[in-house]
Formats: C-alpha cells, sequence, structure tokens
C-alpha cells in the first residue's frame, strides 16, 4: 500500500468527482421532471399519452444504463447524429432515472385520499390547484423514501460513464490500475463514492425525518 501515491492522486480523484457529481446532478434533476410529468400522465389518465409514459417507463427499466449509452454515443453516430459524451451521459441518466422517479411519485399520487380530492374540488380549486396545493406535497412525502432511493442508485450507475471516454471516477481508477496500483486506486474510488453519497443519503434522511414531523406520510 502506497499511501504517497494515493495522497498524490487526490487532486486527480477530486477533479474527476467533480465531473461525476456534476452529470450526476444534471440527470437527476431532469429524471425528477421526467418521472414527475409521466407519473400525471398516467395518473390523470390522459389518453394515448398514459399509454406512451408507460412505454417508456418499461422500456427505460428494463434496459440498462451501459446499452442505452452504447446506443447514444456509438449507434447514434452511424444515423449522422453526434453527441458528446458529456450530453450522453446526462441524457442516458436522466432517460433511466425517470422511469423510476415515475414510479415513486405514481405510488404517491395513489397515497392521497380520494376525501381529500372531493374536499379540493367542493371548495372550488381547479384541477391544477388540486394538484399542486392538494395531491403534490402529500405526494412528496410518501415518495421521498423511494426517490432517495432511486438517487442513490442513480448515482452508483454513473460508474459506467467511462464507456463514453468520460474522465471520472471509474476512468481514472482504471487508468491508476493500468500502472499497477491497484489497491491505492480501489481504496480512493471507494473513499470517493462514500465522500459522494453519504451526504446525499442523510439529507435524503432528515428531508423523511421532516416530512413525518410534519405529518405527511404517515
Amino acid at each position: 500500500m502506497d499511501l504517497d501515491f494515493a495522497i498524490k492522486c487526490i487532486p486527480l480523484f477530486w477533479a474527476a468527482g467533480k465531473l461525476t457529481v456534476t452529470l450526476a446532478f444534471f440527470g437527476i434533476i431532469l429524471s425528477l421532471v421526467i418521472g414527475f410529468i409521466c407519473a400525471v400522465l398516467q395518473y390523470y389518465r390522459i389518453p394515448f399519452l398514459k399509454q406512451l409514459a408507460g412505454i417508456y417507463i418499461e422500456l427505460a427499466r428494463n434496459t440498462p444504463l451501459m446499452v442505452q449509452l452504447f446506443f447514444l454515443f456509438f449507434g447514434l453516430p452511424r444515423l449522422g447524429i453526434l453527441i458528446p459524451g458529456k450530453t450522453c451521459a446526462i441524457i442516458g441518466l436522466a432517460f433511466l432515472g425517470g422511469a423510476y422517479m415515475a414510479e415513486a411519485f405514481r405510488g404517491g399520487f395513489s397515497a392521497v385520499g380520494k376525501t381529500q380530492l372531493e374536499a379540493g374540488l367542493s371548495l372550488g380549486l381547479s384541477r391544477l390547484q388540486l394538484l399542486r396545493y392538494v395531491i403534490f406535497p402529500q405526494a412528496l412525502a410518501v415518495s421521498l423514501p423511494v426517490i432517495s432511493a432511486s438517487t442513490i442508485f442513480l448515482m452508483k450507475e454513473t460508474s459506467v460513464f467511462s464507456i463514453v471516454a468520460l474522465p471520472d471516477l471509474m476512468y481514472l481508477a482504471k487508468d491508476l490500475l493500468k500502472e499497477g496500483h491497484s489497491i491505492e486506486s480501489n481504496l480512493m474510488l471507494v473513499i470517493s463514492y462514500l465522500v459522494i453519497i453519504l451526504p446525499v443519503s442523510l439529507f435524503f434522511a432528515y428531508l423523511e425525518r421532516r416530512a413525518r414531523f410534519a405529518g405527511f406520510g404517515s
């Protein structure tokens, strides 16, 4: 174990970690947006769009992220569509994550009682107001544990970004492995992902406690 070498590699892992976090951030934000839209389409049973959302969810959940990235980065150029590696990573993560977030939101929507919906309608709320003020706050609280698990899952899935030639954490670790520093690279890789994912896990645990304290999700 060469600790001096591991210490010298900290700036490299810092740069690779920033790239990983940046790509994960935009991919997860987009996945939340996609998931919410799909859940709303299914919840309100909008013709055609509901079926389209269902097809997307099944397609995204049943294909690995690696396959999706291969299609985006290596398949589309054969059709004359060139997408940069970073954009491919964000699109791929959002495409996969949107399906999981849609299921999370759908579960939250279904947990809202019909009596509350009827009460909102009786007060003269529109469907949009009902969604914003009654359904969404409660659905979000109920969905938080699944959203948390899905977010952490997606952050771990960033480990396959290296296949589109991005200098992320896994790409850097593979380079160091080729130089014969297997123990040091694996240790730094584990520490890097722990530093990135643990605060996210603690943050969601805090949000879940706040939601329970506020009386949602019980």
